[in-house]
């Protein structure tokens, strides 16, 4: 009985924390954006926005390894596999995000800015379906209407107007334009889907898990700034001489925000599953466009306010017990099969 009662204790402070922390990972997310527009400087950026990924990396990595050896330090049942065979694996999800990046660059070269956000809401669906495929994750009817409501609402918060040309602009893109941004959604769920099964494969610390994931990202980042350099011909100096060119305090701080939000990002991967992060960035994603109207003075709009409620809704329906929602209903209501006894 007391174990049984110590489980349920563990379970319920677990479920806490990562109501927490997915708030947290909400927040962060949300004010990304922003963070993003204020370090702007009249329409450009005067520093190098490349380099901060790689910044962001850094300090994930950085962060990663002093909580390591605190851990390590402080318990002897830190599990730590350092095997080629596992290790290997690591540098695949940089390899997605690197081929996803330059796959959203090739869809913007055909639909517009509009049209891609709205696109890239897909990712909601791929994340759930390769959730199913690649985790073996199995989810109710109800979760999978949760989804598609989820979809929805994202995407009807993201129509700005009924305009005949602002809707026809949505469909009038060339063929490849959509295959590549169904591309872009694919690749983006995959990564993630990936990266959950790679940090739930097995019992390390999830501090050492980080430590292979940033460090091929670090790695991957400073070839791709590389690259660039070379395609450019060095005409502003190698990246490294750059690399704090024109940064202000707002810069450190969307560095500070990317680094945090990985870390974050990571925690849910390993104690929760890929659906909890898929809620928190929609939901930041709402909740930077309801900022943005006080911070922008951007016009709000009915399909905001419409895609927030079904959004909301999907998100009940999503993490509510089944059992919950049917033991709610009036018994005069229920079919007459679940009457009988």
């Amino acid at each position: 009985m007391g174990s049984g009662e110590d489980d349920d204790k563990i379970r319920a402070s677990k479920k806490t924390l990562t109501v927490v922390i997915a708030a947290i990972l909400t927040l962060l997310t949300s004010s990304q954006g922003i963070l993003t527009a204020l370090s702007q400087s009249n329409g450009g950026y005067d520093y190098d926005y490349a380099t901060v990924p790689f910044l962001s990396e850094l300090l994930k990595l950085a962060f990663s390894g002093v909580f390591l050896w605190n851990e390590v330090r402080s318990s002897s049942s830190t599990q730590i596999t350092g095997d080629w065979k596992t290790m290997r694996l690591y540098p695949i999800p940089s390899v997605i995000y690197l081929i996803h990046n330059n796959v959203q660059f090739a869809t913007l070269t055909y639909v517009d800015t509009s049209t891609y956000q709205i696109m890239g809401n897909l990712k909601i669906v791929t994340t759930g379906i390769l959730f199913r495929i690649m985790l073996k994750k199995k989810l109710s009817n109800l979760q999978w209407m949760a989804i598609v409501l989820l979809t929805v609402g994202t995407t009807t918060s993201q129509i700005k107007g009924c305009g005949e040309s602002k809707c026809e602009s949505l469909f009038a893109a060339p063929m490849q334009g959509y295959l590549l941004g169904v591309l872009s959604a694919c690749l983006s769920a995959l990564a993630g889907v990936y990266t959950e099964y790679l940090l739930k494969k097995n019992n390390d610390s999830l501090y050492w898990q980080n430590i292979q994931l940033y460090g091929f990202g670090v790695l991957f980042n400073a070839l791709r700034l590389s690259v660039d350099d070379v395609s450019a011909s060095f005409s502003n100096g190698p990246w490294w001489f750059r690399l704090f060119n024109g940064y202000s305090f707002v810069t450190w701080l969307v560095v500070i925000n990317l680094g945090c939000t990985g870390l974050l990002v990571s925690w849910i991967m390993k104690y929760a599953d890929n659906i909890v992060k898929v809620y928190s960035t929609s939901m930041a994603m709402l909740l930077t466009m309801v900022l943005s109207i006080y911070l922008f003075n951007l016009q709000p709009t009915l399909q905001l306010f419409l895609g927030i409620i079904i959004c909301c809704m999907s998100l009940q329906m999503y993490f509510t017990p089944p059992h919950l929602l049917v033991d709610s209903l009036p018994q005069s209501s229920l079919p007459l099969s679940a009457t009988r006894t």
